[in-house]
């Protein structure tokens, strides 16, 4: 199994090095937006990697000062992004031709060489060396947790340029083994159901809430403190303006973070093999949810999809037609069942809170995808704070737990 982990790094860039950065980076995003324009040119999308290659490689190539694999790189984002567009085709949902904008360059071993203290990255006119800019104190930090450390093998990185600076998002990876008990654990594990609203951020099948509180007064505040300098319309108001997204993007980081730790925590307390998610591509029309819940809901998936890896437990998105309308006890399905965040099952009279209830059919419905019925290292049941369901929606209580004080745990009628 593959520990992966991202670690970004600014760079110390002089005047001479940044203008041959931005010539590459406005080949690169001109490549990919090349090969997008030819994938669309004809009657069906063309998706194939190695047909965009065999059409457009040399013509970039003529065109541009690029390396070869910057070539390539360049053709992967745009293969990459008109197979999304196609999905969502398929899916009867809208999307147009992609158009590569923000500024960036992907980098592998043949284009970058990563050194101790700095990098020698490939340009559109040789290769320059940038000295990374790192903390004064590198104890406890990525950059020696995974960057510098033996264990780890640098893969690739990826060029940004974000406030002013020039930051290399290096790709880190190590080959890890669960030990026998983990893998005892995690074989015969059950789901950990998630379901993500606005109100109560996000609710476990286990009864765990995190409310969304937190996250909708600073969510507030940070947009009256923008409104109040848009009202200048200065230099000066549009640099604090930027200042402030800073500001509200780290808080909110900080805040993810700590929800995922223990949202994996909780799966790794209760021996879930798997932590199911709804499926986040229309979470906004499905929720009311704002954008700004919608780009928290999508890196709270990345947070925990990665630190889950480390523990051999996997993160799926699940269809969630109707998980907030159905019964997770009886099956019954209506639209009435719920009410705000009441919810009450018209048929049996199950009730409880309606995205506690949505948690649970999340699980439910990755369960009755996943179960094969003969082992083979299937989940065998939804986690529960106080049991677990099966694939038939029985409840089977653990006796050698008793229930958490402050969660919506299930009593043994059910």
């Amino acid at each position: 199994m593959e520990k992966r982990r991202t670690v970004p790094v600014k760079l110390a860039v002089d005047s001479d090095d940044a203008a041959l950065i931005e010539d590459t980076v406005d080949e690169f995003l001109w490549a990919a937006n090349y090969v997008t324009r030819h994938a669309f040119e004809g009657e069906y999308v063309t998706t194939s990697k190695t047909t965009l290659h065999d059409d457009t490689y040399e013509d970039v190539r003529d065109e541009t000062a690029l390396h070869s694999n910057h070539v390539q790189a360049a053709r992967n984002k745009a293969a990459d992004a008109c197979k999304s567009v196609v999905k969502k085709w398929k899916q009867g949902k809208k999307a147009s031709m992609p158009h590569f904008t923000s500024p960036h360059v992907v980098y592998d071993h043949r284009t970058a060489t990563f050194h101790d203290e700095y990098v020698s990255l490939a340009t559109t006119d040789g290769r320059i060396e940038a000295d990374y800019v790192l903390p004064d104190d590198e104890q406890d930090t990525p950059h020696a947790e995974y960057l510098f450390s033996d264990e780890y093998e640098t893969t690739g990185a990826e060029l940004h340029y974000r406030d002013s600076d020039w930051m290399l998002h290096i790709h880190c990876k190590m080959e890890v083994e669960s030990d026998t008990a983990e893998q005892t654990a995690t074989e015969n594990g059950t789901v950990l159901g998630v379901d993500l609203g606005v109100n109560s951020l996000v609710v476990a099948s286990t009864g765990t809430f995190w409310t969304g509180d937190e996250f909708d007064h600073w969510r507030r505040e940070y947009e009256q403190r923008r409104g109040d300098l848009q009202e200048h319309g200065t230099r000066w108001a549009h640099e604090n303006i930027q200042s402030v997204g800073r500001k509200e993007e780290g808080r909110f980081k900080i805040t993810l973070h700590r929800i995922s730790n223990e949202l994996v925590a909780e799966a790794r307390e209760y021996s879930c093999s798997v932590i199911a998610f709804e499926d986040l591509t229309d979470i906004r029309e499905r929720t009311g949810a704002s954008w700004g819940h919608k780009w928290a809901f999508n890196r709270l998936f990345e947070y925990v999809e990665y630190k889950a890896a480390e523990y051999g437990i996997n993160v799926e998105q699940i269809d969630p037609k109707n998980t907030s309308r159905r019964c997770s006890t009886c099956g019954f399905t209506h639209p009435d069942n719920r009410n705000g965040e009441e919810f009450e099952c018209l048929k049996c009279g199950y009730e409880n809170h309606a995205d506690y209830n949505a948690a649970k059919n999340i699980g439910l419905r990755y369960l009755r995808r996943n179960q094969t019925g003969s082992g083979g290292g299937a989940p065998v049941g939804v986690r529960l704070n106080s049991g677990t369901l099966n694939a038939n929606g029985e409840y089977d209580p653990r006796a050698e737990m008793s229930a958490r004080a402050g969660v919506h745990a299930e009593s043994p009628r059910l």
